[in-house]
């Protein structure tokens, strides 16, 4: 019965991360802008690292089940 909030936890963190991953890809494949405001290779390095770290996360709540 504990596994189920690490599943769903981790479904969640993986999903957003790869999500977040795909939308950025697609918005600089397109040279648009991700945040409008801040320089673009600000905005891609930031919206890459936290694509990854939520990923990453989502892996480590699978890990611990």
């Amino acid at each position: 019965m504990d596994s189920g909030p690490a599943i769903f936890a981790g479904a969640a963190f993986a999903l957003f991360g790869a999500a977040l991953l795909v939308w950025t890809g697609a918005r600089v494949l397109h040279r648009a802008p991700v945040a409008h405001g801040v320089s673009p290779a600000t905005s891609i390095t930031l919206a890459t690292l936290a694509g990854v770290s939520f990923v990453a996360l989502g892996l480590w709540c699978f890990g611990r089940i």
